[in-house]
């Protein structure tokens, strides 16, 4: 039996021979890739500056440390995301405060971001869940009013657009987050990104990924041209050249990877439409979706049947997954905050009915038919 995940990486003879000039060169990590990485990354955004991280959860961490969130701080994001978007304020003793999710995207819904607000307030974090964009002027607008930051977490955006801008341009945030995990749209591997239009930011996000270590603006007279000076404390969240080669080679392709990623969603769409069991993934009229994702949502006369779904589709070989188990129902977060089941209603029921099934660049005709076409049989013979 074939098994076929929910996604995976695209991998070519282009970037195995990049990567191989890298491991023949001098220089493995630290060399000229990563900067070259960082300027493509920018200039495909659109963006002043990009840091690159070794995976997108130390690059969450940068963000929010160079922004200053810091002991006794709160920052509101939602529980439908991975445990990476609100453990790194946990690393940095900050409190994350969830809101509740729209039903049909997935993603923050603005209207409940200001009853959340407090004194403690220093940053609202939305996720661009499954690729989707995220109603940013809406939350900008809330943020000025606050005077509060904007980090995006746009680890499943990569190559999406918000009312025609690329996301990753800052053009409604402080900073955007990236991931390169295999899954994402383009991979280094394992893999991160901070874009930022503040240079302030920027510097801080090189050294916060550098054990905190800068090699100019001194405080004391240097001793040699060996100087160096550690002004904060930092972490080792280096990316490699190797990777950052991969990474380059990867994003020459990544317009190419998003419309196959939407002719595969298309294909669901046609097959789909209509159908009596379950709602497909919306696209609000000022997005362009990635698709890192592609989550289906259980109506109402079929929402007991996830569990039940979900093992058949394994048992013939289909990687589906659930995205996400929400992050106030992990029991750390319980213990830690007091979160209990019941606290964000929208979220737990889109926890409840969704299903995200397998889409990626080289998901074979034949391989997504057969896809659909169980799908479809499980339904109608159940």
């Amino acid at each position: 039996m074939i098994y076929i995940p929910y996604s995976r990486q695209w991998i070519d003879e282009e970037d195995i021979e990049e990567v191989v000039k890298v491991l023949r060169g001098d220089f493995i990590t630290q060399g000229s890739k990563v900067q070259e990485f960082e300027s493509r990354l920018a200039e495909y955004c659109g963006v002043n500056h990009a840091v690159v991280f070794n995976s997108g959860t130390s690059a969450l961490h940068g963000a929010y440390f160079s922004l200053g969130l810091k002991s006794g701080d709160e920052f509101i994001t939602t529980p439908n995301t991975f445990v990476a978007t609100s453990n790194a304020g946990l690393y940095l003793g900050a409190r994350p405060v969830f809101v509740d999710i729209e039903k049909d995207t997935g993603n923050m819904d603005p209207s409940n971001i200001e009853a959340a607000i407090t004194g403690k307030t220093r940053l609202i974090v939305p996720i661009h869940y499954a690729g989707h964009p995220v109603d940013m002027e809406k939350i900008h607008q809330i943020a000025r009013k606050c005077r509060l930051s904007i980090v995006e977490d746009a680890c499943h955006a990569l190559g999406a657009r918000y009312n025609g801008g690329k996301i990753g341009c800052c053009r409604y945030s402080d900073m955007a987050v990236f991931s390169f995990h295999p899954v994402k749209q383009i991979t280094t591997g394992e893999g991160g990104a901070v874009l930022t239009n503040d240079s302030g930011y920027y510097e801080r996000l090189q050294m916060f990924r550098t054990h905190g270590i800068t090699r100019r603006d001194f405080i004391h007279a240097p001793d040699g041209e060996w100087y160096y000076e550690m002004h904060l404390l930092g972490y080792n969240y280096r990316m490699t050249d190797f990777q950052c080669a991969l990474g380059i080679s990867q994003l020459r392709k990544l317009d190419r990877f998003i419309q196959e990623r939407r002719r595969i969603v298309s294909m669901y769409e046609s097959a789909f439409d209509g159908n009596a069991y379950f709602d497909l993934p919306v696209e609000r009229p000022y997005a362009y979706c990635a698709y890192h994702l592609y989550p289906i949502r259980l109506k109402d006369a079929c929402r007991g049947k996830k569990k039940e779904l979900f093992h058949a589709l394994r048992e013939r070989g289909y990687g589906v997954q659930v995205h996400y188990i929400p992050v106030h129902m992990q029991p750390y977060y319980q213990n830690l905050f007091g979160y209990k089941r019941g606290d964000f209603p929208v979220v737990e029921d889109y926890y409840a009915r969704t299903l995200s099934l397998p889409v990626y660049p080289g998901l074979a005709g034949a391989k997504q038919d057969s896809i659909i076409q169980d799908i479809l049989d499980y339904f109608r013979q159940g």
